[in-house]
């Protein structure tokens, strides 16, 4: 059972029919892109709260969509072609620790006066969750939970996700919940909002088998570009720079009908065609279990557009996963290269190789897939490394006619690197979330700037491979309707 911080006092409510306010936070940051973003887990447990009997309230302060925007000097962001977009920002001052980053610092979404105005227009509730996503994003969190108090300051504040699970200390005395939930909350937070309201409790689910859990509560969302789907929780991986496995235990998976039910069910009800895988081991064991997913796909006649924003493993793309993925629908190919130095490469797991990488991207072009589909993450700023390392690596997939994607590196306490990156960075990691922020290069050494990462995003950009633009013109020849049967 988390820890209860504080309790406020309660008011008399009907505990009858009780009322929960769920709130995703604002992101305060250097750099925010919208590539198939939603708060999962939020809709997850609004979904088993709804189950129970609560009333439910969904404030999203990262809404796109937010008919008010304009009316506060942001224009209304236009989604792209497969649902992705850009969050509307406004200037905000850089906070002094990060004061040596040379980029404008933002808050990313609605503005407060839209929240403040929304918070006022929902009836009080019994209890507000309050997700939290990367830990350098927390002074939104603290921001949002400062705003809710002030408009309902006898409501418990019940406060779960990344941030609140890697930094608990540190959330604890920043946000000062009511309620602080570490790790994933389908399996607790119902007893905690039970307990905090007086009232249902939902019905069990079992943590072992998460197709018991209802589909997440995406109605909520005020529109419905893309469709997030996570068909395993955890990672059999243990990659030294990643907090999946503090973020969940172990690794267990849906069954493939029960994915394929969610993906038809939301193509039915609210037309999405575009679906954004958020699972982080999605092609492992894929004869047992994307295989199936996908050719249940192609049986049931659902035309779909997949993406994989988390990076897919090269080592498990083979001729028939390439061709099967291609078949059913996969549009957005991301796979994770990290670097293509062959010592880091051992460092940081192990997973793929140069020649295994090579051979993958072979896989996908062989079914059909343009190059311009597929881009490489690149990860830039670990603890030691040389900007020499990345311009290779850059190279490296330039060479086969991949977009390179370069991913700042951003060390988090409890990863098997946390304790090299403390030693690497200029900052005091340990002191303050803050200095986290992957946008800043904390743990980047001498002769690896921002100049320098600058420089290597406008060689990227102006790069133009012929090989690519080959491919791009006979993919696109084909034509969309063709390539989704």
């Amino acid at each position: 059972m988390p820890e209860k911080v504080k309790r406020s006092k309660s008011e008399s409510r009907n505990f009858n029919d009780p009322c929960i306010l769920l709130v995703n936070p604002w992101i305060h940051d250097f750099a925010a892109h919208n590539l198939w973003s939603q708060p999962l887990g939020l809709l997850y447990l609004a979904a088993l709260l709804r189950q129970a009997g609560y009333r439910l309230n969904f404030l999203d302060c990262l809404d796109i969509y937010h008919p008010e925007l304009q009316g506060e000097g942001l224009r209304r962001v236009r989604h792209g072609p497969w649902g992705t977009g850009k969050f509307p920002k406004q200037r905000i001052p850089t906070p002094p620790a990060l004061a040596d980053v040379p980029r404008p610092y933002h808050r990313y979404g609605i503005t407060p006066r839209i929240f403040r105005r929304e918070l006022i227009s929902v009836p009080v509730p019994d209890a507000v969750l309050v997700t939290s996503g990367m830990t350098y994003w927390y002074p939104g969190v603290v921001e949002a939970v400062k705003m809710v108090r002030e408009t309902f300051p006898s409501t418990p504040v019940i406060l779960g996700g990344i941030y609140a699970t890697l930094c608990p200390k540190h959330a604890r005395q920043a946000v000062e919940p009511d309620y602080l939930v570490e790790g994933p909350g389908e399996y607790v937070v119902p007893g905690v909002v039970a307990g905090a309201t007086g009232g249902p409790m939902p019905p069990p689910t079992d943590p072992s088998r998460p197709e018991t859990l209802p589909f997440p509560a995406l109605d909520l969302c005020r529109e419905m570009t893309f469709t997030p789907i996570l068909t395993s929780r955890g990672c059999p991986y243990r990659c030294p720079y990643c907090a999946t496995g503090l973020l969940y235990h172990g690794f267990i998976r849906r069954s493939p009908e029960s994915v394929v039910d969610e993906l038809e069910y939301w193509l039915q009800l609210k037309g999405t065609r575009d679906v954004a895988f958020y699972d982080d081991a999605l092609l492992m064991d894929f004869a047992d279990h994307l295989g199936p997913v996908l050719e249940k796909v192609l049986s049931r006649g659902l035309l779909m557009r997949f993406h994989t924003p988390n990076g897919l493993h090269a080592r498990y793309v083979d001729r028939e996963s390439a061709f099967l993925m291609r078949r059913a629908g996969f549009r957005t190919i991301r796979l994770s290269l990290e670097t293509a130095d062959p010592s880091r490469q051992l460092q940081l797991g192990n997973k793929t190789d140069n020649d295994t990488f090579r051979r993958a991207v072979g896989f996908l072009t062989e079914a059909g897939f343009g190059l311009d589909e597929v881009g490489a993450y690149l990860m830039v700023g670990l603890p030691g490394q040389e900007m020499r390392e990345v311009q290779q690596s850059v190279d490296f997939v330039l060479g086969l006619g991949l977009k390179p994607l370069l991913a700042e590196y951003s060390p988090l306490p409890g990863t098997p690197l946390w304790e090299e990156a403390r030693r690497a960075s200029r900052y005091p990691l340990e002191d303050d979330p803050l200095y986290q922020n992957n946008s800043a290069l904390p743990c980047a050494g001498p002769g690896f700037g921002f100049a320098h990462l600058k420089s290597e995003r406008e060689r990227i950009r102006n790069h133009r491979s012929p090989q690519s633009s080959q491919i791009s013109r006979r993919y696109h020849a084909i034509g969309l309707e063709k390539t989704l049967l």
